[in-house]
């Protein structure tokens, strides 16, 4: 699981007194049934968990969304299978190679635009990297 509670660097994402928590785990794109009839399974597994490490954890839940891989992939045409990794992690699509050569150190070919996402070096689970490098290229070639 990886988790964040947002509010502690930035309280106004909750109303005064309470907390934001968004939490995600690997999971398969495809599972039979479908993800209509498992979403709220594999969130109560979710939350169960939660409750082992922190008990009293899900009396103070007010409310839950929850987000299943053909969710994000509408949300976002990127996120094929609801992939927020990026796509392959073979090695043909590591280091210099993301997300393609020669775009491996976060410039394009046009001018003052970056890339910056999951799909860049080192790529996704080390949540900021990308975007702080991309921001240190930008700055770094402003002078």
């Amino acid at each position: 699981l990886v988790i964040g509670q947002t509010t502690i660097a930035d309280p106004t994402r909750a109303p005064e007194g309470q907390h934001t928590l968004w939490v995600y785990s690997r999971v398969p794109n495809r599972i039979e049934g479908g993800w209509a009839e498992a979403r709220e399974r594999f969130a109560d597994r979710i939350e169960a968990r939660i409750e082992q490490l922190a008990p009293g954890f899900r009396g103070r839940v007010l409310e839950r969304a929850i987000a299943a891989p053909p969710d994000l992939e509408a949300t976002n045409e990127n996120l094929l299978g609801g992939d927020l990794g990026g796509g392959s992690a073979q090695v043909h699509h590591q280091l210099f190679f993301r997300p393609v050569f020669p775009h491996f150190r976060y410039r394009t070919p046009v001018k003052g635009l970056y890339l910056c996402s999951s799909y860049t070096h080192p790529g996704a689970g080390v949540h900021g990297a990308c975007g702080r490098n991309a921001a240190g290229m930008a700055l770094g070639e402003r002078g």
